[in-house]
């Protein structure tokens, strides 16, 4: 490959990079053609982006760019399938999901995610159990909505009460 080409393929990947928040390093060289056509599907539909990537021009690209991958440059080692998207647990689930209950591939070299850096398969549940920015919105919101849901509650139920007691007494003066 010419070094036009390679300045031109890494300032491509640093571009790609810059588009998304969270990036994952997967092996995934031991799938086979049909596999590797239902995981790209399966990717697509989970609105994540998959790239097969040379690790040397990554690792330029990944210095290049304003976020510091640095903790990912020693899972750069063999072949290296990037799986990039906006949301942080969505690739974990994609490939837990992807392998089932007895394989081991796409295995997970590294990932970059919310701000931070796991390397090793061992972060997989982890990942997967991360919550997304929306999920955390909703769970705020139910939290919040809770403690004024309990007070309209016992404002009702109490009114009724006290209409209770209100009309009998009325009642029985007559």
């Amino acid at each position: 490959m010419k070094k036009e080409d390679k300045g031109l393929m890494i300032e491509t990947i640093k571009n790609t990079l810059a588009q998304y928040s969270t990036v994952y390093l997967t092996e995934t060289t031991s799938l086979n053609a049909e596999r590797t056509v239902a995981l790209r599907r399966a990717a697509f539909k989970a609105d994540i982006k998959m790239m097969v990537v040379k690790n040397t021009l990554l690792k330029k690209a990944m210095e290049q760019s304003d976020i510091d991958y640095s903790g990912l440059y020693d899972a750069l080692a063999g072949p290296t399938t990037l799986l990039l998207c906006n949301t942080a647990n969505a690739p974990a689930k994609l490939i837990k999901e992807f392998r089932g209950r007895k394989d081991t591939i796409p295995a997970l070299k590294a990932a970059y995610a919310e701000e931070t850096c796991f390397v090793g398969e061992q972060n997989l549940e982890v990942l997967a159990a991360l919550k997304s920015k929306n999920e955390l919105i909703a769970d705020i919101v139910a939290l919040l909505q809770s403690p004024a849901k309990n007070v309209i509650s016992a404002l009702q139920s109490g009114g009724n009460t006290i209409h209770g007691v209100l009309e009998t007494l009325s009642k029985k003066e007559n």
